[in-house]
C-alpha cells in the first residue's frame, strides 16, 4: 500500500470516529444549557400545588439540586469508568446485561424523551400565545397545534397551608426535579471530553450549583412579587411576574422564554440520537435510526421518530400529567444506573475508578428514588399505572425483536427492504459511509 494511499485511509478513519474536542467549559454549557429548558417557567406552580406553602416549595427546590448533584456525583464514577456512548444504557448494559439495559433504552426512547419534548413544546406554545390572551388561558386546542409547529411581598414566604401528606409532598419532587433533568447528559457524550476524569467531576458540580443558585432565586424572585394564590392559578408563571414588574415591556419575558424553550425542543432531538445510536450498536435498535442523511449530515430518521412520538404525547394537553409519567420513568431508571455503583464494586472490584465516590451517595441516592417512586403509586395511581403500563411494553418488543435470534427468513427480508426503502426516501446512509460524501 502507497503512503497516499495509507492517507487517504487515516483521513477517512478521522473523519468518522468520535474525538475529544470538549474543554471543561464547553461540559458546562452543555449541561446547563440541557438543563435550564421550560423546567422552571412551568414547576413551580406543580411544585407549590402538592406542597401548599412557599417555604416548603423552595425546600423542595433545594433538594432537588442537591438530589441532582448526588446522581451526577455517582454518575462521575460511572462514565469515568465505562467509557462508553450511551450514559445510563451503557452502565446498565456492562452491569445487569441486555434485557435490563433495553428496558432503559425503551423508557428513555418512547417514554422520556418525547413526553420531556412534548412538555417543553407545550410551555413554548403557552408562553408565545399568552400574550393574546392575557385574561384567560389560551385555546387548548390551539395550544397543541402551536406545540407541534415548534416541536416584595415577602409575607408569602411562610411555612402557612403546607399540605403534610407524604404523598403530595413525594409528587412535587416530580415538577422540582423535572426542572434538573439534563444533568447526565454530558455523561452521553464522553468520549468526545477532554480529560474526562478532571472535566466531568468539575463540569457536573460548576454546572449543578450554578443551576440550583439561579432556580432557587428565580423562585424567590417569583414570589416576592405574585402571591401563592396567583402562582397557582397563573398558566405561565414568568409572564404574570413580568406584567407586575414590567408593565409595557412585559411582552420580553415570553420571547425570551419561548427562545428558551424552542432551543430545549432541539437539543432534546441532538441528543437523542446518540442513545439511538448506542442502542443500535449493540442490536437493540433498528439499524435506520443509526443512519444519516446525506446532504444535511443530521441522523434524520431519529429525529422523525422522536418527533412522531412526540405529538402522540401532545394528545394529552396536562403538563403535569406529562411530568407524573415522565418522573416516574426517569426516576426509577436512572436509579437503576446508580445501583450500578455499588454491585459493581462488588461484582467487579478489579475495574479502573479514576474517580471513586463513597458509597454513602449511591445509596442515598436509591433510598431517595425509592421514596419518589413508590409513594406516588398512592397520590397518583393513574398517571403511574400508566407509566409503569408503558415500562412493561418493552418486554414483548425485547423477546420478539432483540432476543429471538433465529426470526423467519421472510421476516428479515420485509426488514430488509423497508430498510433500504426508507434509505431511498429520506435519503440517509450508514454512519460509517459518510466519509465519502
Amino acid at each position: 500500500m502507497s503512503a497516499s494511499s495509507v492517507d487517504d485511509e487515516s483521513k477517512k478513519n478521522e473523519e468518522i470516529t468520535l474525538k475529544p474536542k470538549m474543554t471543561l467549559v464547553n461540559g458546562i454549557t452543555v449541561i446547563v444549557g440541557s438543563i435550564i429548558g421550560s423546567g422552571i417557567f412551568v414547576s413551580p406552580t406543580g411544585v407549590l400545588k402538592e406542597t401548599g406553602s412557599v417555604n416548603v416549595a423552595l425546600l423542595v427546590w433545594i433538594i432537588s439540586g442537591l438530589f441532582s448533584m448526588v446522581g451526577a456525583y455517582c454518575y462521575a464514577e460511572l462514565g469515568t469508568m465505562i467509557r462508553k456512548s450511551g450514559a445510563d444504557y451503557a452502565y446498565i448494559m456492562d452491569t445487569f446485561g441486555p434485557f435490563l439495559a433495553f428496558v432503559r433504552l425503551w423508557i428513555e426512547c418512547m417514554i422520556v424523551r418525547p413526553c420531556s419534548q412534548a412538555i417543553v413544546s407545550l410551555t413554548f406554545s403557552v408562553y408565545v400565545m399568552k400574550p393574546f390572551f392575557p385574561e384567560c388561558e389560551p385555546p387548548n386546542n390551539a395550544a397543541r397545534m402551536l406545540a407541534v409547529c415548534c416541536i416584595c411581598q415577602t409575607q408569602y414566604f411562610t411555612f402557612l397551608n403546607t399540605k403534610t401528606e407524604v404523598t403530595s409532598l413525594a409528587l412535587s419532587f416530580y415538577s422540582g426535579l423535572f426542572a434538573y433533568n439534563g444533568w447526565n447528559y454530558l455523561n452521553f457524550i464522553i468520549e468526545e471530553l477532554k480529560d474526562p476524569v478532571r472535566n466531568l467531576p468539575l463540569a457536573i458540580a460548576i454546572s449543578c450549583t450554578l443551576v440550583t443558585v439561579v432556580y432557587v432565586l428565580t423562585n424567590v424572585a417569583f414570589y416576592t412579587t405574585l402571591s401563592p394564590e396567583e402562582v397557582l392559578e397563573s398558566e405561565a408563571v414568568a409572564v404574570s411576574f413580568a406584567n407586575k414588574l414590567f408593565g409595557p415591556l412585559a411582552w420580553t419575558i415570553p420571547v425570551f422564554v419561548a427562545l428558551s424553550t424552542f432551543g430545549a425542543v432541539n437539543g432534546i432531538l441532538l441528543t437523542s440520537s446518540r442513545l439511538f445510536y448506542a442502542g443500535a450498536c449493540q442490536g437493540q435498535m433498528p439499524e435506520l435510526l443509526t443512519m444519516i442523511q446525506a446532504k444535511t449530515l443530521t441522523p434524520a430518521p431519529s429525529v422523525l421518530v422522536m418527533a412522531l412520538l412526540s405529538m402522540v404525547y401532545l394528545t394529552v394537553s396536562d403538563i403535569y400529567a406529562l411530568i407524573n409519567y415522565v418522573g416516574f420513568s426517569t426516576w426509577l431508571s436512572i436509579g437503576v444506573s446508580v445501583l450500578c455503583v455499588p454491585w459493581l464494586r462488588w461484582k467487579r472490584p478489579d475495574l479502573e475508578r479514576p474517580i471513586k465516590v463513597h458509597l454513602i451517595w449511591p445509596i442515598l441516592y436509591i433510598m431517595a428514588t425509592i421514596f419518589i417512586t413508590a409513594v406516588p403509586m398512592v397520590a397518583s395511581p393513574v398517571e403511574t399505572g400508566i407509566g409503569i403500563l408503558m415500562i412493561l411494553s418493552s418486554v414483548p418488543v425485547y423477546f420478539g425483536f432483540v432476543y429471538w435470534r433465529n426470526k423467519p427468513r421472510c421476516f428479515l427480508m420485509i426488514i430488509n427492504k423497508t430498510t433500504v426503502f426508507l434509505q431511498k426516501i429520506l435519503l440517509v446512509v450508514g454512519k460509517a459511509k459518510t466519509a465519502h460524501l
